[in-house]
C-alpha cells in the first residue's frame, strides 16, 4: 500500500470521526425510571413536548425509560446516557463517587413521603425490626432513610440485617411469606401498603427536604447551554401542564398514572406524598437555602460510613459539592456534583 493511499486513508478516517463526533454532540439520551415525580418526563416525552424543546435549540433529545432505578444510574455513569433522574444521595455515591462530573440541572420536587418503611403485622414499632430482615435497594436513598428512621429511636443498622433486593423485584418479595419489612418508593410503596395487615413505620415525610429528586446531567454535556435550556424548557412546560385543572392536566396526570402502573387517584395520592416544584422560582429559592447543605452534610457522612465515597476516601468531604452561590462542601479541588441554578433561574425569569 503506497504512502499517498495511507494519507488519504487517514483523512478519511479523521473526517469521518470528525462527522461522528459533530453528529453526537447534537444528539443526547436521557435515562428515567418509574417514580411519581418522573412521570412527567415520559409524558414530554410521549406528547411531543421534548421533541418541541429540542428542536427549538437544533438538537435532538431521546427519553429511555428503565425498569431498574439503579442500572438507569449505572447507565448513565459509564456514559451511555447524557442525562438520568435520581435523588441527591445516588447522585453523589454512584456518578460523583465514580470520578463522573455530574450537575442537578432540574431539582423537581423533594420526598414528602413517598418513600417509607412497611413491615407485616399491626401495632410495630420501628423498634420491632431489632433482630429482622429488612429488604431495600442497598446504598440507595432508601438505605439512606431506614438509617435516619433508625437513629430516631435510638438503633443502628447494626440492629438488624439489610437485604439488597433490586426495586424490580421488592413488591414481589414482599408478598410472600419470607420477607417481613421492606423499604421503598412510590408507586411501590402504595402497592406493599395495600396488603393486607401490614403497618407503615416510617416515611420521608419525618425527614423532609432530605430525598431530593433531580435531572442529573454530564456536566461536560452540559457545556452546551442548548442542552440545559431545552431540558429545561420541556420539563416546566410539563409542570405548568400539570399543575392546572383543566382536561389537559387531567388527561396528562392520567397518562402518566397508567404509565406507572396505577390510576389517576392513585397518581394524585402520590403526588400528595410529594413537594412538587410546579413552577421555577420556589425550586431555585430551595436549591438556594442552607437547608440543601445541611442536607448534602448528613448525606456524605453516611455514605463515607458505608464506603460509598469511593476507594480510599479519606473522609465525608473527600468529593466537592457545589451549590449556588460558588459554596463548596468538601474538598474544592475535586468536584464532582454541583446544584445549579443556572436553568431554572432562566425559566423563572422567562428566559427560556
Amino acid at each position: 500500500m503506497n504512502t499517498r493511499y495511507l494519507k488519504l486513508l487517514s483523512v478519511m478516517c479523521l473526517t469521518a470521526l470528525l462527522s461522528v463526533s459533530a453528529l453526537a454532540k447534537d444528539q443526547y439520551r436521557v435515562a428515567w425510571s418509574i417514580y411519581v415525580g418522573w412521570m412527567p418526563w415520559d409524558y414530554a416525552s410521549q406528547a411531543g413536548i421534548v421533541d418541541k424543546w429540542a428542536e427549538k435549540y437544533g438538537i435532538e433529545i431521546e427519553v429511555v425509560q428503565f425498569n431498574d432505578y439503579i442500572e438507569s444510574i449505572n447507565q448513565y455513569t459509564v456514559g451511555a446516557f447524557d442525562a438520568c433522574t435520581m435523588t441527591n444521595m445516588d447522585a453523589l455515591t454512584i456518578p460523583a463517587a465514580g470520578g463522573v462530573d455530574s450537575t442537578a440541572l432540574i431539582v423537581g420536587d423533594f420526598s414528602n413521603g413517598n418513600d417509607g418503611i412497611v413491615t407485616k403485622g399491626t401495632g410495630k414499632t420501628l423498634k420491632d425490626l431489632a433482630g429482622g430482615d429488612v429488604n431495600l435497594v442497598e446504598l440507595s436513598v432508601s438505605h439512606y432513610m431506614l438509617a435516619r428512621a433508625l437513629d430516631s429511636v435510638g438503633m443502628t443498622e447494626r440492629d438488624l440485617t439489610v437485604v439488597n433486593t433490586s426495586d424490580a423485584d421488592i413488591v414481589a418479595a414482599f408478598a410472600t411469606d419470607d420477607v417481613e419489612t421492606v423499604v421503598t418508593w412510590n408507586p411501590l410503596l402504595a402497592e406493599v401498603k395495600d396488603m393486607p395487615n401490614v403497618t407503615p413505620l416510617f416515611d420521608s415525610s419525618e425527614i423532609p427536604g432530605e430525598i431530593i429528586d433531580m435531572l442529573v446531567v454530564n456536566t461536560e454535556a452540559l457545556e452546551d447551554e442548548r442542552l440545559g435550556k431545552a431540558l429545561a424548557g420541556a420539563w416546566y412546560e410539563t409542570m405548568s401542564i400539570m399543575a392546572g385543572s383543566n382536561a389537559a392536566a387531567i388527561a396528562a396526570k392520567t397518562a402518566m398514572a397508567e404509565a406507572s402502573g396505577t390510576d389517576l387517584a392513585g397518581y394524585e395520592a402520590q403526588l400528595q406524598a410529594t413537594e412538587m416544584f410546579y413552577t421555577a422560582a420556589p425550586a431555585v429559592e430551595f436549591v438556594r437555602s442552607e437547608s440543601v447543605v445541611d442536607t448534602m452534610k448528613n448525606v456524605t457522612a453516611f455514605s463515607f460510613q458505608h464506603g460509598l465515597l469511593g476507594e480510599g476516601a479519606p473522609g465525608p468531604e473527600h468529593i466537592g459539592i457545589e451549590f449556588p452561590g460558588d459554596k463548596v462542601l468538601g474538598s474544592k479541588r475535586n468536584v464532582k456534583l454541583r446544584f445549579d441554578d443556572t436553568y431554572m433561574a432562566m425559566a423563572a425569569d422567562g428566559e427560556l
